[in-house]
């Protein structure tokens, strides 16, 4: 007499069954990791980004105009920003610095100029990374913007005859 087990006594089903599911078990993490981390860089209504844009070139030629340049020194958390040339800005000054993966990780300064004419921050940490960076005016009149990685040993030249 042979005796025969029934298939789910035996070890190759099982091997052959649990293949498979561990594939699907992966895909469907996998589908969730996705849907929980969607990608900041999509932007859902494309049609006023593109007509900001013209706006962003009028705040750019402004800042031509006026010749401005700005000095931007990061040391650590400590950060300064002195202006080299043009005419002279009294008023306070928005310092954005927009991250270029992560939109989580944007913030936006204002600044207002000490006795000496400096525009001075402490951050709560150290840059670190790619940034974009945003100048304008407190009235949003002109705009010098640039990008640079941090930290970094030289200051960040803010020149409004570069984004031309």
């Amino acid at each position: 007499m042979s005796t025969i087990k029934p298939w789910y006594k035996q070890f190759w089903p099982w091997v052959l069954i649990i293949l498979p599911m561990c594939a699907v078990v992966a895909s469907v993490t996998t589908l969730f990791i996705a849907i929980d981390n969607k990608p900041d860089m999509v932007v859902e209504d494309y049609y006023k980004k593109g007509k900001a844009i013209n706006v962003d070139l009028t705040r750019l030629e402004n800042a031509f105009r006026l010749a401005l340049k700005f000095r931007l020194s990061v040391d650590g958390n400590k950060i300064k920003l002195t202006q080299t040339f043009g005419e002279k800005q009294s008023a306070a000054l928005k310092l954005n610095f927009i991250h270029r993966t992560q939109q989580a990780k944007d913030f936006d300064l204002l600044l207002t100029a000490n006795s000496a004419g400096d525009y001075e921050y402490v951050l709560d940490e150290a840059l670190s990374g790619k940034w974009t960076i945003h100048l304008e005016s407190f009235d949003a009149k002109w705009r010098i913007q640039t990008v640079d990685k941090f930290p970094s040993e030289y200051d960040t030249l803010l020149d409004s005859f570069a984004n031309r």
